[in-house]
């Protein structure tokens, strides 16, 4: 028996030409099946709208508790939403930002504050 057999190979199994620098060459004969790209799921904001009655230390606690911002981070958030009368929170899937807004809305309505929280899409 020979010690450099040959790999089993179908009968109808063809290699590839090789090319010049011995890279093999995809045959034009062969169908290739593509797989479909998946798509990223669609990603949301999640905005706090600035209003005259919802305190700015119960906002900070709202995006570190809720939201998973370090104190500084949520400070600057506050103050953007203070200023320019609206703040990003976050970034998330449709179905968590749905849920973040509804139990940020529940928490305020429970702490008697108006606070609007809105989505967009990114």
């Amino acid at each position: 028996m020979n010690a450099r057999a040959e790999p089993h190979r179908p009968a109808s199994a063809q290699p590839l030409a090789a090319t010049p620098g011995g890279v093999p060459q995809e045959r034009e004969d062969v169908a290739v099946a593509e797989r479909p790209r998946e798509k990223a799921p669609r990603r949301y904001r999640v905005l706090l709208h600035n209003d005259d009655f919802t305190t700015m230390d119960f906002v900070v606690e709202v995006l570190v508790r809720h939201f998973h911002k370090d104190a500084t981070e949520a400070t600057r958030i506050m103050l953007e939403v203070h200023h320019r009368g609206v703040g990003v929170a976050g970034l998330f899937a449709r179905e968590i930002a749905e849920t973040k807004i509804a139990q940020v809305t529940e928490a305020a309505r429970t702490h008697g504050f108006p606070l609007l929280l809105t989505m967009e899409p990114e």
